[in-house]
This record gives structure tokens, sequence and C-alpha cells, in this order.
């Protein structure tokens, strides 16, 4: 057996698990404990999550209403300390999410068990399914000699990989490429690593892991920006406009997002040569050559790669034809059935080879997210902040855009984007038609679906991060490459990057340069003044 050899123990506060489980149940009671804002009161009654939540038996007035939002908006905190720190194992805390809305009756519990399972978590679990099934069948090294053989040398293969992979994430699902390229990257790793290493003994190279995964989810997420196909909450907003009679094509998309992609992709490989400092192989090309010469001797593609080539396309077809009726859960669970029915692997295998810790945080993040939209918590902090913001003097124009930007950026890596979408638009548009600026509400609208995408500092920000992290996993120990707190110290900084990047670039450039219709703004007024 090849030995191996990693250092990855957690050092300094990490290793405090008890100060972080002060820390996040200190902050969950001290706000809980605390008065109910008037504020939220009135956001709760106003906008009928009162008495929505009358109706079902979860509370007897307003304030009792607002009381239990108020419990969601502590469990923000929690959860954040939480994911960041694994004070407990992030699965675990997956768990307690619903366990603190059953405890705290915030919903009944019929609604509280589907926030849990829907189609979201049962897409992940297939996509995790997916993942180790292409990895046990050996075409994930075909996929890597494919998409990075003809790289030579450290910086050729990671900035390919951050163009190619932001620009596909503008128009193919980024939780599918995620799902293969994962396990590649992974190969592609342990092979180098063995390749530099002395005898048999692999000595391993975390940093070098750490920047491979990471490289991959961030380069995934800001393509997002490029075209109304990059994901659900590109959609949305495209229906927000068509509401507001002010439709807009997908070329039109992609004039003002497209350009972005290109440039935040050069900029994640440049981010990503700067802070992984400390990494001891700096030359990919031993691996990539060894993975080739693999290959080679592999001969043919075997039934079981054939097999998982096949459903791997018929995945992306359904996903991308099929979303309508089957969802992204219909699919992506055919990956759970076909290789065991094919007997590309073994049923106990696969439930070991699944990453359950990963999938029950998502199915915790998700819970969390429909409490802070049923309760009416989210919409009281966004309108919160948009309140302050135009007190601030950023109530219209490019003050305006980057403020909601900066909200929507934050939301998405505590909720999911189409979520954040879908909450702030039918607030941000009526704010930027409001403003007068002749851009709106296209620009306004572009502003909050665009920094969706950079959900880079949270791991359940998005499923790209999740499932990335659920698959990454030395080769020969099964041991984690990744650790939630990675996606927090080297995805902040690369978070407020992009949100400059976008102000200045997207707001400040492209957006002037493009332009807007001379028509936009009174069709817009039009349709407000009459309903919307």
């Amino acid at each position: 057996m090849v030995e191996h050899k990693i250092e990855m123990e957690e050092k300094g506060l990490l290793a405090k698990k008890w100060l972080w489980l002060s820390l996040g149940f200190g902050l969950f009671a001290l706000i809980v404990l605390m008065p109910t804002p008037q504020g939220l009161i009135e956001v709760v009654d106003k906008y009928g999550f009162a008495e929505k939540m009358i109706a079902k038996g979860v509370a007897h007035d307003a304030a009792s209403a607002a009381w239990k939002a108020k419990v969601v908006i502590a469990i923000l905190p929690l959860a954040v300390v939480f994911f960041a720190t694994e004070a407990l194992p992030i699965g675990v805390v997956g768990i307690l999410m619903p366990l603190l809305a059953y405890w705290f009756h915030i919903l009944p519990k019929k609604e509280i068990g589907k926030t849990f399972m829907g189609d979201a978590p049962l897409f992940l679990l297939g996509v995790l399914a997916l993942g180790y099934a292409i990895t046990e069948s050996g075409l994930h090294k075909r996929i890597a000699v494919w998409i990075l053989g003809w790289t030579r040398g450290f910086k050729q293969p990671i900035i390919v990989l951050c163009v190619v992979m932001s620009c596909l994430g503008s128009f193919i699902s980024a939780h599918a490429l995620a799902a293969f390229l994962a396990p590649v990257m992974a190969a592609i790793y342990y092979e180098s690593v063995r390749a530099a290493s002395r005898g048999e003994k692999v000595e391993h190279d975390p940093i070098l892991a750490k920047m491979l995964l990471l490289t991959l989810c961030f380069a995934m997420n800001v393509g997002g920006v490029g075209s109304p196909a990059a994901g659900g909450r590109n959609a949305l907003m495209l229906g927000f406009f068509e509401d507001y009679n002010v439709p807009m094509g997908f070329g039109q998309w992609m004039m003002y997002g497209f350009p972005l992609v290109p440039i935040m992709g050069i900029i994640v490989a440049a981010y990503s040569f700067t802070v992984f400092r400390g990494i001891k192989i700096k030359d990919l090309t031993p691996g990539i050559k060894t993975l080739k010469e693999e290959i080679k001797k592999m001969g043919p593609m075997s039934r079981d790669e054939k097999i998982m080539g096949i459903l791997l396309l018929v995945i992306l077809a359904g996903w991308m034809l099929g979303e309508e009726h089957l969802g992204l859960g219909g699919p992506a669970l055919l990956a759970i059935l076909i290789p065991v029915l094919f007997k590309v692997v073994d049923w106990d295998k696969m439930l070991k080879g699944i990453s359950w810790d990963a999938w029950f945080m998502y199915c915790g993040a998700m819970t969390l997210g429909a409490l802070l939209k049923e309760t009416g918590a989210a919409l009281w902090i966004a309108k919160t902040t948009l309140g302050m913001m135009a007190k601030a003097g950023m109530g219209s124009g490019f003050g305006l855009w980057v403020g909601v930007s900066l909200l929507s950026g934050l939301l998405t890596n505590f909720m999911s984007d189409a979520a954040v979408t879908a909450l702030l638009g039918p607030i941000t548009l009526p704010m930027g038609i409001f403003s007068g600026n002749p851009a709106e509400p296209w620009a306004i609208g572009l502003a909050t679906a665009f920094a969706t995408s950079f959900a880079h500092f949270l791991i359940v920000g998005t499923p790209n991060n999740a499932i990335v992290y659920g698959l990454a996993v030395y080769p020969d120990s099964g041991k984690r490459m990744l650790h939630p707190f990675d996606f927090v110290k080297y995805g902040f900084v690369l978070w407020v990057i992009c949100m400059v990047v976008l102000w200045v670039v997207g707001f400040g450039v492209i957006f002037k340069v493009v332009g807007f219709p001379e028509s936009l703004l009174p069709q817009a007024q039009a349709a407000l003044s009459h309903g919307g």
C-alpha cells in the first residue's frame, strides 16, 4: 500500500471548539433576549407575514410573529460561526437548523420537514453520487487529460482552468461542472505530488490541494454573471423586467455581463497565485504527464467509463432541457440508480463514498433560507439596509447600484442565489424606477443579479462550494482536502475584490459603454403606475 503523509491539523483559535461553541450560542441567546425591534413588527404585520403565521397556528399576533422572525435572525450569526469554524461537524450544524425551527415552533412541523427535503437537496445528493461514481469508473482521469492535457508548468494550467471554467459557467450549470471536475482536480493534484515524491512515500502538499479545489470553485462562481443560462436567479430577473414591460433579451444580458467573465477569471487566477503561499510543488506537468500515461495503459474506454459518460450527458441534457418538469433532482437521482443497476459501483461502497456531512449541511442551509423568507426576517434585513443606504446618499445611480449589489452579495452567502434575487428584485426594481435614473430598472436589476454570483466565503453560499467540499478527498487516504474555514480564509478577500471589479468595470465602464435604451425608464414608470 502506498504510504501517505498529510499535515492538516487545526491550530490556534480554530482548535478551541469550546470558544466557538460559546460564541455561537452566546450570540444566539443575546439576540433572542433583546427587545423585538418595532420596525420588524411593522414589516411582519404590513406585508402579511403575521397573518400567515397566525393562520398556521405558530403565532397569535404581530408581536409574537415578529419574535419568531427575530429568532431566525439570531440563528444567522450562530450558523456563520459554526459553519466557518467547524465548532460542530457541519452536518450536525445543518441538522441544528430544523431542530431550532421545531423547538421554537417557527413554522408548522410539516413545513419544516419540507424545507429540509426538496428538489435542491435531492439534486445535491445525486450530484455527490455522480462525482463518486465517475471517480470509481476512472472517467475523471480521461476528463482531466481532455481539459488540461495540453498545458504545461504551473501557471498555465491554472490560468486555463480559471478562464475556461468561468466562461463555461456562463452557459452550463456550474453544479454539473463541479460534479465531475472536483474529482478531476483531485486526480491532477495526486499525480503531481506522487510524481514529485521520493520512492513509495507520497508527501502531500495541502496548500496546493486547497488552491486547485478553491480556484475551481471561485472560477465557476464568477461565470454566473455571463448569461441568463448561468442560473435560475438570472431567469428570475428577466421575469421581473418583463413585469415592468422592459424585457431584456439573451444577447442584451450578455452585452452587460459576459465581458466581466474572462476578466473575473483572470483575477481569480492572479488572486490564487498571490494568496496560496507555501506551495511546495509548483509544476503540474509531471502529474498531467502521468495521467496521460495511465490513460494510454488503460486503453479504450471501459464499459464502466462508457456508462458513466453516457449518464453524464443524459443528466446534463435533463438539467438543460427538462428542468421545468423534472427539476434538478429528477435527472440527478439517476446518478444513484444507474451505476448500481449496471454494477459500476457497489451500493454499500456508494453509501460510504457520498459525503453525507456536506449533504446535511446543505439541507440545513435550505431550511435557514426558507425560515428567513417565510417569517419576513429577510425582508426586514433588506428594507432596513436599503433604508440606511438611502439616508447615506446612496439613493440613485452608481451609489444605489453599489449598495444594492453589496446587500445582494452578502445575502447570497447565506441563502441561495435564486432566493436572494426573488427576495430583492421586487424591492430594488421599484427603488430604481423611483430614483429617475434613465438606466433603470435594468441597471439595478443587473446589479442585484450579478452580485449573487460571488458566494465565495461561506460553504453554504452555493451548491458549487458544497459539491467541491464533499468530493474533494485525498485519493490515497480519503481525508478531506478542504475545511469550511478555508472558504472564509481564502474567499472573503476575493469576494471584496469581485465586488470592487463589478463596481468599477461593470457599473463604471460597461454600463456606460453599452448604454441603456432611451425608452427604458418611461416604459417602466408607466407599468409601475398601472400596478406593475
